[in-house]
């Protein structure tokens, strides 16, 4: 992979409505309609606790480059220029135990690799890993993602306080439910950076044993993920859920099913032949999944009421957010 693309191989303006997960499109969606939600989020990144975390992260960590590591540099490069990114962000490697990485920034985005990450990722999964982050800043999550990388900072130091009337943890399991939506519009976002749905695949099986992938057997591995899909039982869905909780990701298992599902409707060799919405050119308002909001919308709702959320500030309040979520949707213009 170069960093200077042959224009065929761009996609050139590609919207993230191009690629967006509806779990991720219903999240968001009942995210905005919680009253007051933006206004903490925003106020947790004035108070300071961003740049806290920045500086955090940079003063452990190296900054790459042309003379850092060069050659994950030049994917990084080439993997921006497939997404047809308007900049190139700041790109650091620190050292970590686990295979992750991460986008920040709620004004200037940059994106962290851990370095168990670059050992265990061949040239291809690191370009997946590398491509779903850049997915992240393309689909306008890093603001939520700064504010709960924050919260989870600050989650560890010990209980959270409120801000502009809202419950931190009630805030905190919220933002962690919608990003479980929004990193299956990420991992999109990397099987188009690379054009090999497989290699997605891969780069999750490699995430979920934390072992390299010449070592693993891929096909048992979608194999599992179909298995976990279809467990019916109730019991089973009831035991999996307070593990998922409070999780960031969705399990790996889970994430490889949703993007098999995804390549076999269509969808993603309809975006590989130039059929896909340009920035700019999104469509009008339109209705979002009715149960798929509602889902989230309860789930929020209780998120707050068991973080001791007043009746006033958040309960009664979030009955409306259907109402509430109309007008976002006239004014996102989506």
């Amino acid at each position: 992979m170069t960093t200077v693309l042959p224009e065929d191989q761009r996609l050139r303006k590609i919207s993230p409505r191009a690629f967006e997960h509806p779990a991720d499109r219903a999240a968001t969606a009942a995210l905005h309609a919680v009253p007051m939600l933006d206004t903490a989020v925003r106020k947790l990144i004035e108070l300071g606790y961003e740049s806290s975390l920045r500086q955090s992260l940079l003063s452990a960590s190296v900054k790459l480059g042309d003379d850092q590591m060069p050659d994950v540099w030049a994917d990084y490069r080439a993997a921006l220029a497939r997404l047809d990114m308007p900049e190139v962000y700041d790109l650091y490697i620190t050292q970590f135990p686990i295979t992750n990485a991460a986008a920040i920034g709620s004004g200037k985005p940059l994106i962290v690799l851990t370095s168990q990450t670059v050992e265990l990722c061949d040239e291809l999964e690191l370009r997946t890993v590398l491509g779903h982050e850049i997915g992240h800043v393309l689909a306008d999550h890093v603001l939520y993602l700064t504010a709960l990388q924050i919260l989870l900072a600050l989650g560890s130091s010990g209980p959270l306080p409120s801000v502009a009337g809202l419950p931190l943890l009630g805030v905190k399991l919220a933002l962690l439910e919608w990003f479980r939506a929004a990193e299956l519009t990420s991992d999109r976002a990397a099987t188009l950076v690379t054009r090999d749905p497989m290699a997605t695949c891969r780069t999750l099986l490699v995430i979920a044993a934390g072992a390299t992938s010449r070592r693993l057997n891929l096909d048992a591995f979608v194999r599992q993920a179909a298995d976990y899909e279809d467990w019916d039982s109730g019991w089973d869905r009831l035991r999996r859920l307070p593990r998922e909780l409070g999780s960031t990701h969705p399990v790996p298992v889970r994430r490889v099913r949703e993007l098999t599902r995804w390549v076999q409707s269509g969808e993603y060799d309809r975006i590989m032949s130039g059929e896909y919405v340009r920035r700019g050119s999104e469509r009008g308002a339109r209705e979002e999944a009715t149960d798929a909001v509602d889902f989230y919308t309860e789930r929020f709702r209780e998120f707050f009421r068991d973080a001791g959320a007043t009746v006033s500030k958040a309960g009664d309040q979030l009955a409306g957010a259907r109402d509430k979520l109309a007008d976002w949707l006239r004014q996102r213009g989506g």
